[in-house]
């Protein structure tokens, strides 16, 4: 946890009202129950509240729930909502708000990458398949009092409602609006928004009647720098156009920090990759996706292009995550058994086997250099290939959707700290968000297990041995687990960042020194 409140210093005079931060593409939309990347996420975690939510410290805390309790067995939950808490339109909220939804989460015309961590209410499944047109589980009591009926525990369910998805929109709204509401969006958090002009800016404004106090920010701008332009979004901030910026990754890390600024840093709960769409050739042959692998020395990349600033990737769990393995068996740079695979797979020294393309939403002088290192190594062992950037990230994720690209650079940033969401969410068979088009039964009947066990030392043992086959049937090839590093102008003061990252900053509480 980082909160950083700053001695003030002489400084030049600047507007204490409006905070400007880059964002480094278009949200795809802000209806949190259909949101899928950070960009979305970023901008919807101040329009909208949960029933609970994260603090600093990853711990669940209340929002709008103002108490909660569960019966012994952990399956029956019931929450108290705050009273008198509006929504940007002016209606209260209420208890068939909550139960309207989370139901639309599990509804399949709701598309939502969170329906499988609700899957557990009671009633779930026969809404979701359409044998009922309620969920059962999910019960208003009276217009103040919401309760949640589980089918089995699996972990502490309350930490699944703090998960950005699960925020309470308006009824009233959503119906009205339909798809339109990503667009319009309508919520009860600190801001709400006041103008999206995509591909340049979303304006969001100081809700004034917020449950826990009006933000001391008037507005919040995000200024939009399509591709991740990293270079352009340091050059504004040092201009004094933004109130923080990312660290390009051109810059060294013996370089002390400006002591003018404000430097934040800290291990993020993420993990970055190149993923491989395993039902297109040749890379549904896992021979040919290990040799890649092995072909490729990312701890290298990691060193000489990003200056050793992340930490490599042997697997797909973080460090500080519950299941890490120090003892994971990965895939060291090793290009003789990478010709070995490749020579097995009927491709001897490369012969025979097509360029193969990969695809990045993100575009900046780090990935250049990345990719050009890449390319390099996968030349060495007879492999040639071709990169292409779609910098439209809305476009670039219906590209994954529809499994229309090959390979594929991503980064998972957690929604809940636990291995489930790395896991389950990314490689079992059914996910939405199974990019991978991977399908492994022993993996599946793993991850459910571990759902389901009895003590979180089952559940870690459960988690190790399906990363484990995940890695050896290599539909990824891990890079690095991001560490935040951001610079904040001097004047920016309370700021908070959790494991969570960036998405996750309480901007209600942020606020600028003004000028002596």
């Amino acid at each position: 946890m980082l909160a950083l409140l700053i001695p003030v210093h002489a400084q030049e005079r600047v507007d204490t009202g409006v905070y400007r931060r880059p964002l480094g593409h278009d949200p795809q939309t802000l209806d949190p129950a259909r949101i899928n990347d950070i960009y979305s996420r970023s901008v919807a975690q101040q329009l909208f509240d949960g029933l609970v939510q994260f603090d600093q410290t990853l711990t669940v805390v209340p929002a709008l729930a103002e108490f909660w309790r569960s019966s012994r067995d952990g399956l029956t939950w019931t929450f108290n909502l705050r009273r008198g808490v509006k929504f940007h339109h002016g209606r209260e909220v209420t208890a068939d708000d909550v139960v309207f939804s989370l139901s639309r989460i599990l509804d399949p015309r709701t598309r939502s990458g969170a329906a499988d961590l609700f899957m557990n209410i009671e009633g779930a499944r026969e809404f979701r398949e359409g044998r009922a047109k309620t969920v059962m589980g999910l019960v208003a009591i009276d217009p103040h009092t919401v309760q949640i009926t589980l089918q089995g525990a699996q972990g502490p369910f309350v930490a699944v409602l703090a998960v950005g998805h699960a925020r309470i929109v308006p009824r009233d709204m959503v119906e009205r609006l339909g798809d339109a509401f990503g667009d319009q969006p309508v919520g009860t958090g600190p801001f709400r928004l006041e103008r999206w002009e995509r591909g340049k800016e979303i304006v969001l404004a100081a809700n004034q009647e917020y449950f826990a106090g009006p933000p001391r920010l008037a507005k919040l701008v995000y200024r939009i720098f399509p591709g991740e332009q990293f270079d352009a979004m340091y050059g504004e901030f040092f201009k004094g156009n933004l109130e923080d910026t990312p660290i390009p990754p051109r810059e060294q890390r013996v370089k002390t920090p400006d002591p003018r600024y404000v430097y934040v840093k800290r291990p993020m709960i993420s993990v970055r990759f190149y993923g491989f769409n395993t039902q297109v050739k040749p890379l549904d042959d896992r021979r040919v996706r290990q040799a890649l692998v092995y072909a490729v020395d990312r701890e290298a990349i990691i060193e000489e292009v990003f200056l050793g600033r992340f930490t490599p990737a042997r697997g797909i769990l973080p460090p500080g995550t519950q299941g890490f393995n120090p003892r994971l068996k990965g895939y060291a740079h090793d290009p003789r058994r990478a010709r070995e695979l490749l020579a097995e797979a009927g491709y001897p020294n490369g012969r025979g086997l097509p360029p193969i393309a990969i695809w990045s939403s993100v575009r900046h002088e780090g990935l250049v250099r990345e990719y050009e290192q890449i390319k390099q190594y996968l030349e060495a062992v007879g492999v040639q290939s071709e990169i292409h950037y779609l910098s439209d990230w809305p476009s670039y994720s219906k590209a994954l959707d529809e499994g229309k690209l090959p390979v594929f650079l991503y980064g998972w940033y957690a929604d809940v700290p636990d291995p489930d969401n790395f896991l389950f969410k990314l490689f079992q068979s059914k996910s939405s968000r199974n990019f991978f088009r991977y399908a492994n039964r022993m993996v599946d009947e793993l991850l459910t297990a571990a759902r389901n066990a009895p003590d979180i030392q089952r559940r870690v043992e459960l988690y190790q041995r399906a990363e484990q086959l995940v890695l050896d049937d290599a539909p990824l090839m891990p890079m690095m687990h991001h560490t935040y590093e951001r610079l904040f102008q001097p004047y920016v003061r309370a700021i908070e960042v959790n494991g969570l990252g960036d998405p996750y900053i309480p901007f209600r509480k942020i606020w600028l020194e003004r000028a002596r």
